[in-house]
Order: structure tokens, then sequence, then C-alpha cells
């Protein structure tokens, strides 16, 4: 299975793929692995994750944007 260059958690998002998620994805960020990740894309070296306990208006986690280099990897082992 290839993994997407973009790839977000949220179901409203065009991005959004569900059977990607179902099989596990995980984020190399910069050399380390990331388990935070809410959206990442490859070709333009970005992750989304949660900025704190943060929620807008919508109840929606509030995420900040990082750069560098992304690495999507499909996890030995079931799906967690």
């Amino acid at each position: 299975m290839t993994l997407p260059d973009r790839l977000s958690n949220d179901e409203r998002s065009p991005f959004y793929n569900a059977q990607a998620l179902e099989r596990g994805v995980g984020i190399l960020f910069n050399g380390k692995e990331r388990k935070d990740v809410e959206e990442y894309c490859v070709s333009e070296g970005w992750i989304r994750v949660p900025a704190g306990n943060s929620k807008d208006r919508f109840g929606n986690p509030m995420t900040i944007k990082l750069k560098g280099k992304v690495e999507p990897f499909v996890p030995d082992g079931p799906a967690a």
C-alpha cells in the first residue's frame, strides 16, 4: 500500500482517507516518530499538531503547522 502525499484525520477534509487510517500510518518528522499528527503533507514538508488543550469556537483542537522532513510509514503490527 502506498501512502498518500497528503493525509488528514478530519472527516470533513478533502484529504481524509479512511482506508489509509484504518491500516495505520506512522509519521517520522525530522527523524523522530510523532504520534500526535492531525495532518501531513510530504511534498510541502509540514505536519499539523494540536496546540496544547486549546479549542476553536466549534470545539475542534487548535493546530500549529511545523515545517521539516516528513516521512510517512505503515507501522508493523495492528493499528493502535
